[in-house]
């Protein structure tokens, strides 16, 4: 009997540790299988912003490339525009024979200049007779003028100009306004304003 009990404690004992046996293996694999799970993902997001940040910066240099090409010149071109200045003032105030040989050169000389510029992108703004623009003329005086309509670009003091899409040098202008009308008297007001004033001082 005793034999018999001892036997049954050992069957039961025997289940419970095999069945704390066989549990314990699939706990640990699925915790395991989780591990891995979470950090291949993790993996993948950090190589997924890698990217991302890699491909930002091939744009930004790309696009930091193709400026130096298209507005390396941009100093260089800006420097040059006192020298053509001086001799397009030159050309105005060029007195005596307009055919000399030194007004002739002059004159040749700053054609030659204007068609290389124009070759590497350099233009000149139009001003004078056009409506007045703010992103490309810089309003220096109001001139009263009844021959133009207003906001028009009356005159111009020193060409602007432009390098490729880009405003290199404004235009220094006057603009347009309309001449203000100078209130007619009427010689009745006056008569009273005379009377009033008279009549104060007794």
């Amino acid at each position: 009997m005793e034999d018999k009990d001892k036997q049954d404690n050992r069957e039961e004992h025997f289940e419970e540790d095999d069945l704390e046996l066989v549990d314990e293996p699939a706990s640990a694999e699925e915790a395991e299988a989780s591990g891995r799970n979470a950090e291949a993902e993790d993996l993948n997001n950090k190589y997924l912003r890698l990217y991302a940040d890699f491909e930002n910066y091939r744009k930004r240099v790309n696009k930091d490339k193709e400026d130096l090409i298209r507005y390396g010149n941009e100093s260089l071109l800006y420097e040059l525009l006192p020298a053509i200045d001086n001799l397009e003032l030159a050309m105005k105030h060029a007195t005596g024979d307009v055919n000399s040989g030194l007004v002739q050169g002059v004159e040749v000389t700053l054609k030659e200049l204007q068609r290389t510029l124009e070759k590497f992108g350099l233009t000149r703004i139009e001003a004078e007779g056009r409506q007045f623009d703010p992103a490309v003329h810089h309003a220096m005086s109001r001139v009263e003028r009844a021959d133009i309509p207003e906001q028009m670009v009356a005159q111009e003091f020193r060409a602007g100009y432009r390098y490729r899409d880009k405003v290199l040098r404004p235009s220094l202008v006057a603009v347009s306004i309309q001449p203000q009308k100078k209130e007619e008297q009427d010689p009745d007001s006056v008569e009273i304003k005379i009377k009033n004033t008279i009549e104060e001082e007794k």
